[in-house]
């Protein structure tokens, strides 16, 4: 998946399934590692070596990439529209 997903209207279904939290069947490579950085890095994440903010930016930023994930990936629940009949007074 690329940064530019993130910043995309709505993930493909490619995207989905590779999403960097999402459970893998093969071991994870030091390119998975860098993709998810990536990703990481696209909703605010912001690396240093003394990060007086860690872990609470970064759990912020898997929290934003949780909710992409959700809001393109997973099936949304709405309620159907109701239609009452016209009064017919």
């Amino acid at each position: 998946m690329s940064v530019s997903a993130v910043a995309a209207p709505h993930l493909t279904q490619q995207e989905c399934h590779s999403y960097p939290f999402v459970k893998t069947a093969h071991e994870v490579t030091h390119a998975d590692l860098m993709r998810e950085l990536k990703e990481l890095e696209a909703v605010g994440y912001e690396p240093h070596a003394e990060d007086e903010n860690y872990p609470a930016d970064i759990e912020a930023a898997q929290q934003r990439l949780t909710d992409v994930y959700r809001s393109d990936c997973l099936p949304q629940h709405t309620a159907a529209a109701v239609t009452f009949p016209a009064n017919s007074d």
